[in-house]
């Protein structure tokens, strides 16, 4: 599956993308995530449903850096074969 998810709150310049980076490997997740203009944060996941509906768990579980106001996410089918997760 493929998960996109919007992060919304105090999430960017407090580590929350190499922290969400970092929660993903764990899980086996490949994909990415990336600022975005308007201060949220991108969360793009490939993997098993499983594992990404962990992530997004985790995302929303309160335990991470800085401050998550709310997530938005998009379900979909995987797109390519993304290696690996990045911060972008």
């Amino acid at each position: 599956m493929r998960l996109t998810a919007w992060v919304r709150g105090r999430v960017q310049g407090v580590g929350f993308r190499w922290w969400t980076r970092s929660r993903a490997l764990e899980l086996g997740l490949a994909g990415w995530a990336r600022n975005t203009a308007d201060g949220r944060v991108e969360v793009v996941a490939q993997g098993p449903r499983r594992a990404c509906a962990d992530l997004l768990g985790l995302l929303r579980g309160g335990d991470t850096p800085g401050r998550v106001d709310g997530v938005v996410e998009r379900w979909s089918e995987p797109k390519g074969s993304p290696e690996g997760f990045v911060e972008r």
